[in-house]
């Protein structure tokens, strides 16, 4: 069988080397418009248990990629100075690039035939292909939106992804306001010199500091002056930070005849829940398995994969897009106390019962419940 996947990100090596491990008689080929070593942003965070996804199906793997990891138990928010602890919300992080790496010497390792600085316009191209797997992101170009129904809307916010070389404790949010309106940053350490650093505010605010009439330069600069005391020191770091807003991007179908969608071609989750890397190499287990599923049947598997996957995808993509509407508004919410905007924050994917919350973030709602009584 010939399989053809277009984007060499986490989806698509990660299904290439699945594929091939299983049947090293299978042709596999990646093909990727960009070079090896490019890389645009920073670490990629996965909540919870990092890679422990992949423990029970690729022990390998998950050795391989979680030495080269940064992790932690707990995050911060940093509400204009006052700094509030949420326990038990782990996280952990990893270089971008250093994650492509790891994949390409992955499916390297069984065969798969990866060749990058190819660009393809359409699924055409591949005709000789039996198999045809979309894992080309968000604007994927194989992706013909009249065939699988593409929904696609643009958020108000603007975000401008940044590194720093400054090495911070854990993952944090920072929520400061100036004269032009109101900012947070996501920041959080990948490796221990670096962090990614996402600087988002809402459109209004945008438009007031003057932002598109500033050049990269200008627009880092800034930034660099408005989280000064959380840099301490340090210094942002481009790599094409331009500011953009988030697209939610859905399809009401993932495949039509030998082709399917997924990663980011399929559907996007905002990264305010710190999913999304683990949403792609999910998808690429759960393909990888309708494909075992139904030997030399393409239609029957894609099939399979979309019953079997599309609940676990649209309950996760559903509380990816709650968290958006809550950062979207996250000036107002910073009216309220800070304490309260810690509640605000934790209940932004839905409502909680406070005591099944104490279970979770105990040390938290002790807290919360103590600065409420006083």
């Amino acid at each position: 069988m010939r399989i053809a996947i277009v984007g060499a990100g986490p989806a698509g090596l990660y299904l290439s080397y699945l594929i091939r491990r299983r049947r090293p008689d299978f042709d596999v080929r990646v093909y990727e418009q960009n070079a090896a070593d490019a890389s645009f942003g920073f670490g990629v965070v996965f909540s919870d248990r990092a890679v422990e996804f992949l423990r029970a199906d690729d022990p390998d793997t998950c050795d391989a990629i979680a030495p080269h990891m940064e992790s932690w138990t707990d995050m911060h928010l940093d509400i204009e100075g006052t700094v509030i602890r949420l326990d038990g919300i782990g996280f952990s992080a990893i270089g971008r690039l250093e994650l492509m790496r790891l994949l390409q010497d992955r499916a390297r390792s069984v065969g798969v035939s990866l060749e990058f600085g190819r660009t393809l316009g359409s699924a055409r191209e591949l005709a000789d292909a039996d198999l045809i797997v979309a894992a080309d992101g968000a604007n994927s170009a194989l992706r013909d939106p009249a065939i699988f129904d593409t929904q696609e809307e643009d958020l108000t916010n603007r975000f401008v992804w940044y590194g720093t070389d400054r090495a911070f404790e854990t993952l944090t949010q920072t929520f400061r306001r100036n004269s032009d309106g109101a900012f947070n940053a996501h920041h959080y350490r990948y490796a221990p010199d670096r962090s990614t650093f996402i600087v988002e505010t809402d459109a209004a605010t945008w438009k007031k500091a003057g932002f598109e009439r500033m050049n990269e330069a200008e627009t880092r600069a800034y930034c660099e002056g408005l989280f000064a005391d959380t840099l301490a020191g340090g210094r942002l770091i481009s790599n094409k930070s331009v500011w953009r807003r988030f697209r939610k991007i859905s399809n009401a179908r993932w495949s039509t005849g030998n082709i399917v969608l997924i990663g980011d071609a399929q559907r996007t989750a905002h990264f305010s829940i710190g999913s999304g890397t683990r949403l792609a190499m999910e998808d690429a287990i759960a393909l990888d398995t309708a494909l075992a599923a139904a030997p030399g049947d393409i239609p029957s598997a894609l099939a399979d994969f979309e019953e079997r996957r599309r609940p676990a995808v649209d309950a996760l993509v559903a509380a990816a897009d709650t968290s958006a509407r809550w950062y979207e508004d996250f000036g107002a919410h910073m009216t309220l106390e800070p304490w309260d905007m810690a509640w605000s924050y934790i209940q932004r994917s839905g409502r909680v019962d406070l005591d099944r919350l104490a279970k979770l973030l105990p040390d938290f709602v002790a807290r919360y419940r103590a600065a409420k009584a006083g």
